[in-house]
């Protein structure tokens, strides 16, 4: 699959000073956990978490699937990012640089994110709020949502963090599923110079039904709008806040203690909270962030990703606080004043690890090369060290434009495979560890057992495709989803696969000569076309390796009466959209193309135009719309979360 010309080796100087350096100390570490799974994990929790009560049992699992990791310990998950950076000296340190939507900059210490920790934890508190209550969040990228989540940890209350696009109706399913007890949100969000609301939401959403254990909402000023307060529910947080102490005792919970609930997106009915830990959650998304970034005490970290999503959770409300870290939040979108925000940012800010998606990438892409003056040629990126990519795979022409206009064609990308259900990444590259490969995932982290099999569980030989699994219990998975131990059981160890491994989901193959995974879609987007099975990844990079005339690509399959399944494509072009007879040109010409890269069985029946592709606003593809779109059916499903919500009648009459 691969060869020796499309290896990216390690930079010589990053490698030898790196937190894993070189191929034989990620080798060594891949030995040790196999040699003994449990001590290896038990080595590195008590290296990267700090323990009020030392764990003695490392793994239980007895009532396996329902894995519990350092049960007989305990710890607080606020203190180990905050106190715990306070008392080794970091107090003065920034922990979070801020950006707003309009630009302006806020600086937050340590020393000051702790104290602000403290007042909202103690209002918790005030509130009634204790032990194991479900609190759910509603708000914007803003220190006031990193402060609410480690606040939550602080009391031992398990948070939900709700994405702050979405509808009154999914966020109504989540409160209700959760049965929490008070709601913290803000008056309104502001994103791309534009004052969105979020109380309206709350209250729209609460009047739904099902909210009765709401007793509180606690309102946030963040634009100061005039907007409706329902007396004695609804609360000031400012008001509430400047009452409150600056010191707060932690609560110290059992490792297995919910950190928080999280619901998986874009799931048709009921939704699927899916429960992580405290203690293995920590663990791994500390680890994670030190080896996966090589990240190091000068760094600059920024995670494009919301905090309504686990990304956000990991790598920015967690992972860096824990290591010490400095990283930026931003409030607002790539595109906003225009498309050279991001750049504008990592050359003002000197960012050295930029973490974001392919969907992201591939839209500024688009961007800069309509628009001279928004291309990253143009910005001084020399600050960066590292890149990454988060999401979905990226393909290989947008990997190389990401490498070679981005970094500079200095710095390592790592390509990063993980889920909500995982906690943290599962296979990546290490940067001074592994040659990476444009479109490949590469390796498992140390310590993830991950596997290809048949759909018997047997595994099959690289080079040839299946389903991706992971043989091992590992410290950050899922631990059930709530309320539902049940349908975890069905959805991720299943009766009728063998083995007994956890069920990704993903369809992936290995490379026969390097062992590196490729991700080929998830399993119900492997397309049976004539007999011949075929990942939607793999068309859509090929579609997009036509770089002369294509920005973005998803695929997905209808029924056919011929071929079992028709490939139908939906394509943004860098140029503008066709129509007529120019739409009819370049679909055969993109037909054809991927009759040359692939074979002639991959070219799609039906390729479809549009100025953009229906998103969210975090930047996910939603492909469970665009299916309706390919089968001439109705959208049905809750499009509120859509950035773009006008595209899909556009895709609809394209063809």
């Amino acid at each position: 699959m691969f060869t020796t010309e499309t290896l990216y080796v390690p930079p010589p100087a990053l490698a030898e000073g790196a937190h894993v350096a070189g191929r034989a100390a990620y080798d060594a570490l891949v030995r040790e956990a196999a040699a003994d799974h449990q001590a290896y994990w038990a080595r590195l929790a008590r290296e990267f978490v700090e323990w009020k009560r030392p764990f003695k049992k490392v793994l239980d699992a007895s009532n396996a699937p329902f894995f519990k990791w350092f049960e007989d310990g305990t710890l607080n998950a606020s203190y180990n990012c905050l106190d715990r950076q306070v008392h080794a000296g970091l107090g003065a340190k920034v922990a979070i640089l801020f950006e707003a939507d309009g630009g302006e900059v806020t600086r937050v210490s340590y020393a000051d994110l702790l104290a602000r920790v403290c007042r909202m934890a103690n209002m918790l508190r005030a509130q009634g709020i204790k032990k194991g209550d479900r609190i759910v969040i509603y708000m914007s990228m803003s220190i006031d949502g990193v402060v609410a989540m480690q606040a939550c940890a602080r009391i031992g209350a398990t948070h939900c963090v709700v994405f702050g696009g979405f509808s009154a109706q999914s966020l109504r399913d989540r409160i209700a599923d959760t049965g929490a007890v008070l709601v913290l949100t803000a008056d309104q969000q502001v994103r791309g110079g534009k004052h969105l609301p979020l109380k309206a939401i709350v209250d729209e959403a609460i009047g739904l039904g099902g909210c009765e254990a709401v007793r509180r909402v606690v309102v946030a000023k963040r634009t100061g709008a005039d907007i409706a307060m329902r007396h004695p529910r609804d609360l000031w947080m400012n008001d509430l806040l400047a009452c409150q102490a600056d010191t707060c005792s932690p609560e110290w919970v059992g490792a297995e203690h919910p950190l928080f609930l999280l619901y998986t997106s874009g799931s048709t009915g009921k939704p699927k909270g899916v429960q992580h830990s405290t203690g293995g959650y920590l663990l791994h998304a500390a680890l994670t962030t030190k080896w996966t970034f090589d990240l190091r005490p000068e760094d600059m970290f920024w995670c494009t990703a919301d905090i309504g999503w686990v990304t956000g959770h990991t790598y920015i409300a967690y992972g860096p606080l824990a290591l010490g870290a400095t990283q930026v939040v931003f409030e607002g979108v790539p595109t906003y004043p225009d498309a050279s925000r991001f750049w504008t940012m990592i050359q003002d800010h000197r960012v050295s690890i930029f973490y974001t998606a392919p969907t992201a990438i591939r839209s500024l892409i688009k961007a800069a090369e309509s628009n001279a003056e928004t291309h990253p040629d143009r910005f001084d990126l020399r600050s960066l060290r590292i890149l990454g990519s988060v999401g979905e795979p990226i393909n290989p022409a947008a990997w190389e434009w990401y490498h070679r206009h981005v970094g500079g064609g200095r710095c390592p990308i790592v390509d990063t495979f993980w889920q909500t259900e995982t906690g943290g990444h599962m296979i990546t590259p290490l940067p001074g560890a592994t040659s990476l490969v444009p479109g490949s995932c590469t390796l498992p982290f140390p310590g993830i057992d991950a596997a290809v099999v048949d759909e018997t569980g047997a595994d099959v030989p690289n080079g040839q495709g299946g389903i991706l699994v992971i043989k091992k219990p590992w410290p950050s998975m899922i631990r059930t989803i709530w309320g539902d131990p049940e349908r975890f059981r069905k959805s991720y160890y299943p009766d009728d696969f063998k083995g007994g491994y956890y069920l990704a989901g993903d369809g992936a193959i290995r490379d026969a000569e390097t062992g590196y995974f490729t991700i080929t879609g998830r399993i119900d987007d492997v397309l049976n076309v004539s007999g011949h099975r075929m990942g939607t990844m793999e068309i859509e990079s090929a579609l997009v390796a036509c770089t002369e005339l294509v920005a973005e690509a998803a695929v997905v399959g209808r029924p056919d009466d011929t071929t079992g399944e028709a490939i139908c494509a939906f394509v943004v072009l860098k140029g503008s959209r066709p129509t007529g007879d120019e739409a009819k040109a370049i679909a055969k010409r993109l037909r054809d193309w991927v009759g040359k890269e692939i074979g002639p069985i991959a070219k799609p029946k039906d390729i479809r135009f549009g100025d953009n592709l229906p998103k969210t606003r975090s930047g996910k593809i939603m492909r469970r719309l665009l299916r309706s779109v390919a089968i001439g059916e109705a959208i049905t499903q809750d499009t509120s979360t859509l950035d773009n919500p006008m595209v899909l009648d556009q895709l609809m009459h394209s063809n």
